[in-house]
């Protein structure tokens, strides 16, 4: 059967997910993890892509990011990154084919009410795999940027920037937020999402969605209750 094709939001962020091939080791080395930021950094800035969020594990990447009014860039971005990642490895150990799974996983994110979420999903994972105990003690995610309020390439997510009217409110609620427990069932809801290609976000947020291009995208399974209101950090 065909596949159907993904669906890209434009100016709306998303949970991107890539794996490597049959779970292998993607990044071994602390270059392997430097190229590919570098890449994902030159990238982001040619396609005019947002990037709020990402977490490099040894075996998988997860991202957040905006496509902008384009959303053909997202499938691009991830093109230049899987390719670029897999000639350098490939050179490395002197070998070819393929670094990556067949396809990348992504969700659309309801911005103001998920994307908070996604980022904390995102910059958790390391501790969720018991790597590290917490957040910030992972080099390879966004979480350090933040807190340290040293952003760089990174882009300041618009949910972030209402933490607070100065970044160092911003980070305080930021940190707290983050290292807060999440609500029974968050963890599973942002998984199932993004691997099924589904929405994050609440059901008028899929009905919207749906009249804007014609179907349905449907949440089937248990997980997080729909919520009308925003999600706030904890204090």
């Amino acid at each position: 059967m065909p596949r159907k094709a993904r669906v890209v939001l434009p100016d709306h962020p998303h949970h991107i997910v890539q794996r490597g091939h049959n779970r292998q080791a993607v990044f071994v080395s602390a270059e392997d993890y430097a190229y590919y930021l570098d890449n994902l950094r030159l990238w982001k800035e040619r396609l005019g892509i947002k990037v709020y969020a990402y977490c490099l594990m040894t075996n998988h990447v997860h991202l957040v990011v905006d496509p902008g009014a384009t959303p053909s860039h997202l499938a691009l971005l991830m093109k230049r990154l899987a390719g670029r990642q897999t000639r350098y490895v490939n050179k490395l150990e002197g070998r070819t084919g393929t670094l990556w799974e067949g396809r990348y996983k992504s969700s659309p994110i309801e911005a103001e009410t998920y994307l908070l979420c996604c980022c904390r999903y995102v910059e958790r994972n390391p501790v969720r795999a018991g790597m590290v105990a917490r957040p910030e003690e992972y080099p390879w995610s966004s979480f350090r940027a933040k807190i340290e309020a040293a952003m760089g390439w990174l882009d300041l997510d618009p949910v972030f920037a209402a933490l607070g009217t100065t970044m160092a409110e911003q980070v305080q609620m930021y940190r707290a937020f983050v290292n807060a427990a999440p609500p029974t069932g968050e963890w599973d809801f942002m998984r199932r999402t993004v691997q099924r290609g589904q929405l994050t976000g609440t059901r008028r947020f899929r009905d919207d969605v749906a009249h804007r291009i014609g179907r349905r995208l449907e949440w089937r399974g248990r997980g997080r209750p729909d919520r009308s209101t925003s999600q706030e950090p904890r204090k």
